[in-house]
């Protein structure tokens, strides 16, 4: 799990930085704002790569995944971006748990 759920979260990485680039365009925000929120939520996605595998990591991925949809008030594309990601998010999880199941149990009846 924690390799797919990782994977998933280093494209969000990409795909912060590049909404805070079209973000930059509306003369509404200020570049600091629009950065420091971008930083926050680029940070949160390399750190949760981390911590996917503890004890609230895959809860905190629900909760960036939420924040990747409600960006799309601010950059409209990301309503789009945010539930594709927040699928590959659910497909990450339930597949990633599923090859851990498999390799325990080969592991088990290789033992």
């Amino acid at each position: 799990m924690r390799t797919l759920c990782s994977s998933t979260l280093i494209g969000e990485f990409f795909i912060i930085g590049f909404a805070g680039l079209v973000a930059m365009k509306d003369p509404d925000l200020s570049s600091g704002v629009v950065w420091t929120v971008c930083g926050v939520a680029m940070f949160l996605s390399v750190l949760l790569c981390g911590m996917v595998t503890r004890p609230g990591g895959v809860q905190l991925g629900w909760a960036l995944q939420i924040a990747l949809i409600l960006s799309g008030f601010v950059v409209p594309m990301m309503f789009f971006l945010g539930a594709c990601f927040a699928g590959l998010w659910w497909a990450s999880i339930h597949f990633g748990r599923k090859i851990d199941e498999a390799k325990a149990r080969w592991a088990e009846q290789a033992a």
